[in-house]
């Protein structure tokens, strides 16, 4: 299993875990829409992108993370897998990163798995406030502890039982079977990691910072190593973006989503809405950054990688790069993937941004 890549254990599917993961479908549920991605093996370390759909919610079916209407999610499920045209039905999904309650702990070496399992339980007694029964806990060995080599360095990760059974059910509704249970931040690592790669000498020994704005948050995650070493979510989105052109051309809120992607608005929405737009946005990240400096040792981020919605924007990356004075690119995990021929290419390269946590999920079928 990656680094960072650790499942919650859903009692039910505990074997699956145990055995090779089956095809599966990464599956992002967010605020705004579910995004689902397929990847086959295309070649010995090469991957392909065999197909993607993303399917609008309505309003308020998800909030902060939350399932709010399951009947919603389902139907919408059902739209979007209907559209995506696989026949795979097994499902990797994630939980909001509010929703999980993650850390790092130490524990001695060299124990047997049943030992370790409870030693495990023992520690995490202590971080999570809540009685274990009403949780799903889930470990994942990282590795030696660096300065104690009697130790071992273990990931810990809880949820509530009821945050994992709302998106069971909404899967399970639509047909459909959730075989994996991710966190949003973790899986867009996964993604990420397919990104490093453009950066010299592949990142190493530098921080980067993953800006994911989303419809109602920017999630801001720095690494260094493939390690988080800070993790932030503020309040901005391209929900704001999406209000500002429904007030100034009198649209409806769908009509003004619908625009705001396809284009077609009037001429001067790109000087008095769309530009406008886009310095808050890059005035946000340069807050998050000034964030990121004071609470930690670090005084320098050495590059920035856009994701979410927003980073499809056109110029988005030169605004922030202006701004911030920090090398800005915008994600794209699937750069180095072959594509299928059911894809337009073009429509993959605009959607990027938004199918990292889908396309990191999608790669848990090649855990090994």
């Amino acid at each position: 299993m990656a680094k960072g890549n650790f499942s919650l254990n859903l009692d039910a599917f505990e074997r699956l875990f145990k055995a090779k993961t089956p095809p599966l479908i990464g599956t992002d549920i967010s605020s705004s829409a579910i995004k689902m991605v397929e990847i086959m093996e295309a070649g010995k370390g090469m991957y392909r992108v065999e197909r993607y759909a993303i399917e609008p919610l309505p309003k308020d079916s998800v909030v902060e993370g939350n399932i709010n209407n399951i009947d919603a999610v389902s139907d919408a499920l059902k739209r979007v897998h209907k559209r995506l045209g696989s026949n795979v039905k097994n499902l990797a999904l994630a939980l909001p990163n509010a929703a999980v309650i993650t850390k790092r702990i130490l524990v001695p070496a060299g124990q047997r798995e049943e030992d370790l399992e409870l030693a495990v339980a023992t520690e995490a007694n202590q971080y999570i406030p809540f009685a274990l029964e009403e949780v799903n806990l889930d470990f994942q060995v990282l590795g030696p502890a660096p300065n104690s080599p009697e130790d071992v360095e273990v990931l810990i990760a809880a949820s509530r039982k009821e945050k994992i059974e709302d998106r069971v059910a909404a899967a399970e509704q639509a047909g459909l079977k959730a075989t994996v249970m991710d966190v949003d931040v973790l899986a867009a690592q996964t993604a990420f990691e397919l990104i490093e790669n453009q950066f010299p000498e592949k990142g190493k020994d530098q921080n980067i910072a993953v800006v994911d704005i989303g419809a109602t948050a920017m999630a801001v995650n720095v690494l260094r190593n493939d390690q988080s070493i800070y993790l932030r979510e503020q309040p901005f989105g391209g929900n704001q973006l999406t209000l500002e052109i429904q007030n100034r051309f009198g649209l409806s809120p769908e009509e003004a989503e619908a625009a705001k992607r396809a284009g077609g608005l009037p001429e001067n929405y790109e000087t008095e809405v769309l530009q406008p737009f886009m310095d808050m946005l890059a005035l946000e990240v340069a807050r998050a950054l000034q964030f990121f400096f004071t609470s930690t040792q670090f005084n320098q981020v050495n590059h920035l990688v856009l994701a979410g919605g927003c980073a499809a924007l056109q110029g988005v990356d030169e605004s922030v790069a202006r701004r911030t004075q920090v090398n800005t690119v915008v994600a794209n995990p699937f750069s180095n993937m072959a594509v299928s021929s059911k894809i337009r290419p073009k429509n993959l390269t605009q959607d990027a941004p938004s199918l990292m946590v889908a396309c990191g999920l999608a790669m848990r079928r090649f855990d090994p």
